[in-house]
């Protein structure tokens, strides 16, 4: 029942939902780029038009107060930004015990403008075995959704370069906010 209604409402507002075939049964998801907080609501009803039965990681002063159940309840994982705490390992060992898991993550890490994209992701995908599926909300042609699949290599150059090319063109809601997609750590 929630899938029409998300891609009803999305309609409605003038937003296209795409995704490549065959999605895969596990996957990290990067969500770029990430300039302002109607991304995450975009997202959410992407994320239900699509049926995707996604798990997002979100810093953790959201999930304060009744927002914690809600946003939980919504597939949310806290994560303390500021603090290595060996989340990367917790996520990979996630991926073994489950066979069908969609994790959905910002390389940004924030919707303020940085230099460039956090590699968690990038060595939760080469250490899980899974690919990453490239997710966007573009403000410029009011499209949402995944672009596509890709398996890395493990050349960390060569995966942000391919990485780049397919996220070329796709505008946020603050362009001017959007980091440049290349290593920052």
């Amino acid at each position: 029942m929630l899938k029409p209604l998300a891609r009803g409402l999305l309609k409605f507002f003038g937003w296209t939902v795409s995704e490549p075939p065959a999605r895969p049964a596990r996957a990290v998801l990067v969500g770029y780029p990430h300039t302002s907080n109607w991304d995450g609501v975009i997202a959410l009803f992407t994320k239900l038009a699509l049926g995707l039965d996604a798990r997002w990681v979100a810093k953790d002063a959201l999930f304060r107060g009744p927002l914690d159940w809600i946003f939980r309840r919504l597939g949310g994982i806290p994560i303390k930004r500021d603090v290595r705490n060996g989340f990367v390992a917790e996520m990979v060992a996630q991926f073994a015990a489950n066979p069908n898991l969609l994790l959905v993550i910002a390389p940004e890490g924030t919707r303020s403008l940085t230099n460039g994209w956090k590699s968690g992701f990038y060595r939760i995908a080469l250490a899980a075995k899974v690919p990453v599926a490239l997710a966007f909300v573009d403000y410029s042609r009011r499209e949402a959704g995944i672009l596509t699949y890709l398996t890395m290599t493990g050349d960390p150059a060569a995966d942000i370069a391919a990485i780049a090319a397919h996220y070329a063109g796709r505008q946020g809601k603050h362009p001017e906010l959007a980091a440049p997609i290349r290593w920052l750590d």
